[in-house]
């Protein structure tokens, strides 16, 4: 039997083809490279009995398939199947060889050594592709060079069903050595239906993005078709909550590409490598005159600080792969399922600290995790977005080994107000913590939604409703701590005693008022206080109208007259905490009936 392959290979590679075929077919087997006239290397089937797998796994005798097949003599693998063997070697190959050497000097893998990094290790395989044979019409007949750039296996795109970090998830991955991952006819078929199919199973999907776009020259069989891309984003909308939707960027993805990662669930990037936009600089610099590179049109320090399309940004392909085996941990594989339980493991710092962390002074600064890092399990916290809105802090983490989404005021960060991104960031964050069935704990320290010309502009009404909104909509168990600051509308956003929270409980410190001290005297006062001459008359009176008002909004007034439900020591907050999530674990909240809310 002869056999040729793709120019490049070396003699141990020839030689470990032509052993791995002659086992299967029984015959010798010649293998040749490229346009060779001579065999690379030459085996012959030596005819005694050999191993081989059985569909478990485990190895069993086999003999060569006897010539003419007698009766009794065991049958094997013919020349037939010797030769699809051959045609999917050449597939797995991926596009044109000079492509593939390309792709080192970008620092990343050949998709099929990417799909072996994610699926090939410990709690994880690689369980089965679709639809590796698309387009094969187009391109292998002809006998398309290796070298050319009409080799088109799989279309240039990948799925199929795989286990990660030991869960079943569907995948699909570009293969940017094939017209740079752009997509067309049979690519967009397999992934809709690898997106159809997810929703059959309510399995998690990963999308492992690399793609310049629709294939333009060929846009006539998948654009606008009731089956072609456009439909990508009907499926993702309807997988939206129903199983969660992880995508990672390794590349450009430009145009429709881009709208995958935006309408998945958690996009991760990759530093110096990903990019994601509407159009690509080229296009940009014809339509508005704006010469732009890549990166700085739609690179991760964009979408990470800028836009917040982006979770989380990784320094390299390994460390994707890691950030999405934890992220995977606090996630349900689907909407009817309980996100997973670990065991539990003592605070990396004491919760005995958690008093101390919090300044006496209430418009002194600190860092909300110190006080996070004294109440969830070690190692447990998880921050999404920590670039974008920084004065609300969006992660999650497990308390007693139940995982918890947790949404923060940040007073090291613009003293905790709230700003317009950090309202959009904590209702997205919400919305998807309550649509896996994450309860979500609110540790609120602010003064509650920034005021003035700029934050009008940015929409601070608009979306501070919407962050309003889906504290009121989430069902899922939810507890409340006033940790300081409770502000304002502040305390409303952050799931206050009127937003029907299980638990509302206050730490010693904590404060719940229309506004701080200073800016009620000032509002209220004003008049009065101006007419004191006396400089030191004046100063007295402020600072006797403070203490009283200070006296009015004191958590101890709340707990007196039953505003919060109770006031704990600092250093007992984590095991109330993990009590009260425990006790209202399966709590029923209904919404009212209605097709939908209005608020987006």
């Amino acid at each position: 039997m002869k056999v040729r392959i793709a120019a490049g290979a070396s003699d141990e590679e020839a030689s470990a083809i032509a052993a791995a075929l002659a086992e299967h077919v029984g015959n010798t087997v010649e293998v040749y490279v490229g346009r060779d006239d001579d065999p690379l290397a030459v085996h012959e089937r030596e005819a005694t009995p050999s191993a081989r797998a059985d569909a478990s796994g485990q190895q069993v005798a086999s003999t060569p398939p006897a010539e003419g097949g007698a009766d009794g003599d065991e049958l094997g693998p013919t020349e037939r199947e010797a030769l699809l063997r051959e045609e999917i070697a050449d597939i797995l190959e991926g596009g044109p060889e000079k492509y593939r050497e390309g792709l080192a000097d970008e620092g990343k893998l050949f998709v099929r050594d990417r799909l072996e990094h994610w699926f090939g290790g410990e709690d994880a395989a690689f369980l089965f592709e679709d639809g590796k044979f698309a387009a094969f019409d187009d391109w292998h007949p002809s006998g398309a060079d290796p070298d050319t750039d009409d080799r088109l296996p799989a279309d240039g795109l990948i799925t199929g069903g795989a286990t990660f970090e030991g869960r079943d998830v569907h995948f699909m991955a570009n293969d940017y050595t094939v017209k740079r991952g752009s997509m067309a006819e049979k690519g967009v078929e397999k992934f809709l239906r690898m997106q159809q199919r997810a929703l059959k199973t309510g399995r998690p999907v990963f999308y492992l993005m690399d793609s310049s776009g629709g294939r333009i020259d060929q846009q006539s069989g998948f654009f606008a078709n009731r089956e072609g891309i456009g439909k990508y984003y009907y499926n993702h909308s309807m997988l939206s909550g129903r199983v969660p939707q992880i995508c990672v960027l390794y590349g450009p993805c430009i145009a429709g590409a881009a709208y995958t990662p935006v309408f998945a669930d958690f996009t991760i990037m990759v530093e110096e490598m990903s990019a994601m936009a509407i159009a690509s600089p080229r296009m940009v610099q014809m339509v508005t005159g704006e010469d732009i590179d890549l990166q700085e049109l739609g690179g991760p320090d964009v979408h990470a600080r800028e836009s917040g399309s982006a979770d989380l940004v990784a320094r390299d392909e390994e460390h994707a792969r890691d950030l999405v085996a934890q992220l995977i941990t606090y996630l349900p594989d689907n909407a009817d399922e309980q996100p997973p339980r670990q065991e539990p493991i003592e605070p990396a710092k004491s919760p005995a600290g958690i008093d101390g962390v919090v300044p006496q002074h209430p418009n002194r600064g600190y860092d909300m995790t110190d006080v996070i890092d004294r109440v969830v399990d070690a190692g447990s916290y998880f921050e999404l977005r920590p670039d974008y809105g920084e004065e609300i802090i969006t992660a999650y983490a497990r308390i007693d080994g139940r995982p918890v989404g947790i949404v923060a005021n940040q007073p090291a960060h613009r003293a905790g107000a709230i700003f317009p991104d950090a309202a959009e960031k904590a209702a997205e964050f919400i919305w998807k913590s309550d649509a896996f069935n994450i309860p979500i704990l609110y540790l609120c320290d602010t003064p509650g939604f920034m005021a003035g010309s700029q934050v009008e502009k940015d929409a601070i009404l608009e979306k501070g409703k919407k962050f309003i909104y889906a504290t009121s909509s989430a069902t899922v168990p939810q507890q409340t701590v006033v940790v300081r600051k409770a502000y304002g509308a502040g305390i409303y956003a952050m799931g206050g005693p009127a937003y029907d929270p299980e638990s509302v409980i206050g730490l010693p410190s904590g404060e719940i008022a229309i506004m701080g001290p200073e800016a009620a005297i000032n509002a209220v006062y004003a008049r009065k206080l101006s007419a004191i001459d006396d400089p030191e008359e004046r100063e007295r009176k402020e600072q006797e109208l403070r203490e009283a008002y200070r006296e009015d909004i004191d958590i101890h007034r709340m707990a007196s007259d039953v505003v919060i439900d109770e006031i704990v020591p600092p250093s007992s907050l984590r095991d109330e905490l993990s009590t009260r999530f425990a006790f209202y674990e399966n709590v029923e909240k209904d919404l009212p009936s209605k097709k939908h809310g209005t608020i987006l």
